[in-house]
């Protein structure tokens, strides 16, 4: 079955996401039931408890379709960010209207700009309309190379995707490097600034991307409930922007696409301070530790404003992947943006981080 029909064109190039392993994928092939996983963001504290109630008591309703607006939940984001209810857009996770955003804007020929390394659905989602790829590699510090990237911009530019801190890398760029960059840019280009990690940034490195939307710029913000919300599994992200973007993004966005249980989940998230405010603490603490151990083994890593750290170990990252999987710990490979040697590292529990860096001192002795 299925001979002779062939794929469009546009997405025979594309490689497709390849998430972190399962920790129940490693505990069936290796029979260990202790895993500990460090491999995709996650927060090793979990949802908010008035999230989880908020969960139990939405469950017997999901016979029902949920919201398609998501109107509580736009009403409590639309408060605490200062903006219209309007201005929302939502996603199964951030990805999911990186997708929306290329398939209203890119036309096949189009151009999207991104840094190089940065979140790979960038690029899939330009490659999925035919829209051409420029690539700018990150500068000497890793950062996102915003005079490189401006000075890539041409007359098929249409959006431009800044990952702000940037993953893989933690790094982050300054408000005053932003404002220098969006002054150089075109007001009919779309730039989308994803923040999935904005709340992990530490005060003084803090840049709030509003700040452009507000000032009348085509920009797009992009935020997450995955990360320090702890609601990776239920799959929400959103969009802050102008009606009309909005407007745009809601002809081609799936109908019913945010779960109810979701939607009840964020607004409890949302309003429970404390819980965040500990998820934040937690994460700082945890970057302190990982630093202070890193450089007693002479291991080389990039200060990150984000829930994981990117290291060098200057030995093979596949062996060292293969290693911790032995050891019941799962970690990411960075050889796929062409890192050779290099992982990267969510922040755990403290009990997981002690645990990774005991074994990642015994992989480095052998």
């Amino acid at each position: 079955m299925g001979k002779g029909i062939k794929e469009r064109s546009q997405i025979k190039q594309i490689i497709p996401y390849k998430p972190g392993k399962p920790i129940e994928e490693l505990q069936r092939e290796m029979g260990i039931s202790n895993v500990c996983k460090l491999a995709s963001n996650e927060n090793p504290l979990g949802p908010s408890p008035k999230a989880i109630e908020a969960i139990r008591d939405a469950a017997s309703s999901v016979n029902l379709y949920p919201d398609g607006s998501c109107y509580t939940l736009s009403l409590a984001l639309a408060e605490k960010l200062d903006v219209s209810k309007d201005q929302l857009i939502y996603g199964t996770g951030s990805e999911q209207l990186i997708f929306y955003l290329c398939a209203a804007y890119l036309n096949d020929g189009d151009e999207l700009i991104c840094a190089d390394p940065s979140f790979s659905m960038y690029i899939n989602g330009g490659q999925i309309v035919g829209a051409k790829i420029n690539l700018v590699p990150v500068d000497a510090d890793l950062k996102n190379d915003l005079p490189a990237i401006a000075a890539a911009i041409n007359k098929r530019t249409k959006i431009i995707f800044i990952c702000n801190p940037n993953n893989p890398t933690g790094t982050i760029n300054s408000k005053a490097e932003l404002d220098a960059f969006m002054n150089k840019v075109p007001e009919d280009i779309l730039v989308v600034l994803d923040e999935a990690y904005c709340e992990y940034v530490e005060e003084k490195y803090r840049v709030d991307g509003l700040d452009y939307l507000r000032a009348g710029r085509n920009v797009v913000v992009l935020r997450t409930f995955s990360k320090a919300y702890g609601l990776a599994g239920l799959r929400i992200g959103y969009g802050i922007t102008t009606p009309e973007i909005v407007d745009s993004v809601s002809k081609v966005r799936g109908a019913f696409n945010i779960n109810s249980l979701a939607q009840k989940a964020a607004v409890a998230a949302l309003g429970d301070k404390e819980h965040l405010a500990k998820v934040v603490k937690a994460n700082s603490v945890a970057r302190e530790y990982f630093y202070k151990e890193l450089k007693r083994l002479g291991v080389s890593y990039t200060s990150t404003q984000a829930n994981f750290i990117l290291m060098d170990l200057k030995k093979d990252d596949k062996e060292a992947f293969n290693f911790f999987l032995s050891k019941g710990i799962i970690i990411r490979t960075a050889d796929i943006y062409d890192f050779v040697n290099y992982i990267r590292v969510s922040t755990g529990s403290e009990e997981d981080n002690k645990r990774f860096i005991m074994v990642l001192e015994e992989f480095l002795n052998k």
